[in-house]
């Protein structure tokens, strides 16, 4: 529910300084650092400005809708039905499964090991505040690494896409109704793909935290195949968008080189494994895979933000003298994104919203937003702050700064829109999306050829079926959003937006009592 103001009538002082003086007792007891840590002894707000918990909800429901494979009992996104049931049989391998990254039908293997790597981190940092949806969060994940077990299956080679996304482009159809190739690309020792390979060992390794406790056996197992796929990662060095440029590149070309893959892996065994050798191997190699660099965009391509703050916490928390260097870098990316500030190297929209650039944005606001939360809760932890240039930036103001993020994305904006599907009154009605667009099976259970769909994804109606929780790619850099279905650079959902937001939002709705 977003808090409106409207006097018909002037109103009196007494009314308006209760007005402030309620608004001020409500930032105060958000922002209170101890309020995450003791909840018992804070009462909640009385009013939150929104229900966080049903975003956090839908954030994870999404993921069902981009399941690829055979679907359970309990999928709760009904109008999708079982895709993709052959694919890799022509090279006889198994790689039914696994997540469809966007609003197409391809299985792109970079984006989905980032998924599950974020999915993961934010169980790790929020799952005991999770409660009724920890189970859900943890599905999702599953759905993930059990696909990633499959595709690094064969020693030195990882299957990192399944379909030709220029043929898959080419036709409007249902994952149902797929018909395009499903041919598979892989990686292996003649064609290295080091940014995949170490993102697929993060991923591995990051999930294999998430079981350690209720599943010791599989937890094991990802610990395992991360190991063995990190070790392939790093000895085989190349870029996966040289090997594989026609196949990857536009769609998830490397910009950023491998590096940060190499240090974000490594950071990632260092946490899952405990081994001294990842240490040594973040100590040795960290200045040379860029962990000091003002590269301060963390997504699917560019990992070294994540790095820098996974290490800061190994330095806060643990006591990891050794990475003591990280909480500087860490710092940088702070003091870059710190609005209206003259250190700051982050441009914000009119309405606030924090702005990277035109395709897909809002995978930015909420990898942000996360990074914020994670490393407000570790300065906590060790009773520290940010210093930019003489400014002291608390925790608390860190967390400020990430709810205003997401309360932007949940409707506090110019346009009053949630970017949210099926959250709010008013949200995206004509996503990017082929299932979402195109009539159900069970609606129309005769196929939908392939150049047909393209008559409903021109046209002006809205999507018959709601992809509930799916984050569009957002407003443009004026706060504007024509919500029109062709434009995929705002209009298209994907994964690796979702996964960290279910973080955010799960530390949002604990914090305003609604967990």
């Amino acid at each position: 529910m977003t808090f409106f103001l409207s006097f018909s009538s002037p109103p009196s002082l007494i009314f308006l300084l209760f007005l402030i003086s309620t608004i001020f007792l409500h930032c105060y007891s958000f922002n209170d650092p101890a309020h995450y840590h003791h909840p018992s002894h804070h009462h909640p707000p009385h009013f939150a400005s929104h229900d966080y918990k049903d975003a956090f909800t839908k954030s994870i429901i999404f993921f069902q809708g981009q399941r690829s494979g055979k679907l359970p009992h309990n999928q709760r996104i009904s109008w999708r039905s079982h895709s993709a049931l052959s694919d890799g049989s022509a090279i006889n391998v198994d790689l039914v499964g696994g997540y469809y990254d966007a609003g197409d039908n391809v299985k792109f293997g970079f984006p989905m090991a980032f998924t599950t790597t974020m999915l993961s981190w934010s169980v790790i940092e929020f799952g005991g505040i999770m409660k009724g949806e920890l189970e859900n969060a943890r599905e999702a994940i599953r759905w993930g690494s059990d696909y990633l077990l499959k595709a690094t299956a064969h020693p030195d080679t990882i299957y990192v896409q399944v379909g030709d996304a220029k043929k898959d482009h080419a036709c409007w159809e249902r994952p149902e109704d797929m018909d395009t190739p499903r041919n598979v690309y892989k990686i292996d020792k003649n064609t290295p793909g080091t940014e995949v390979a170490a993102e697929t060992a993060a991923a591995l390794a990051a999930a294999s935290l998430v079981f350690k406790k209720i599943d010791p056996t599989y937890s094991k197992t990802l610990a395992r195949r991360a190991i063995s796929v990190f070790q392939f990662a790093d000895k085989y060095r190349g870029s996966y968008s040289d090997g594989l440029k026609p196949i990857v590149c536009p769609f998830y070309c490397s910009y950023s080189g491998y590096e940060d893959e190499l240090l974000w892996g490594a950071a990632w065994l260092h946490k899952a494994t405990k081994n001294q050798m990842y240490l040594n191997y973040i100590k040795v190699n960290g200045q040379t895979l860029g962990s000091a660099e003002f590269d301060n965009t963390f997504g699917w391509d560019n990992k070294h933000v994540g790095a820098r703050i996974l290490l800061s916490k190994a330095f806060l928390v643990q006591k990891v003298n050794t990475l003591h260097d990280y909480k500087g870098h860490a710092d940088n990316f702070i003091c870059s994104v710190i609005p209206d500030a003259s250190f700051s190297s982050t441009q914000y929209t009119p309405g606030g919203l924090l702005f990277k650039m035109n395709d897909s944005n809002m995978q930015y606001v909420t990898s942000t937003s996360f990074l914020l939360l994670t490393y407000a809760k570790y300065l906590t932890s060790a009773h520290m702050v940010v210093n930019c240039g003489g400014t002291i930036i608390t925790p608390k103001s860190l967390r400020a700064m990430a709810k205003k993020q997401v309360d932007y994305l949940l409707g506090d904006n110019p346009l009053e829109m949630s970017y949210m599907v099926g959250y709010g009154p008013k949200y995206p009605q004509r996503i990017h999306h082929r299932g979402s667009s195109l009539p159900s099976i069970s609606e129309h259970p005769n196929k939908i050829q392939c150049s047909e769909g393209f008559n409903i994804m021109n046209s002006q109606n809205p999507n018959p079926n709601i992809l509930v929780g799916a984050i569009v790619g957002g407003p443009d850099q004026y706060d504007r959003f024509p919500d029109v279905r062709s434009d995929y650079e705002q209009s298209e959902p994907a994964t690796y937006m979702n996964a960290p937001l279910v973080g955010a939002l799960a530390y949002l709705a604990h914090s305003f009592g609604q967990l």
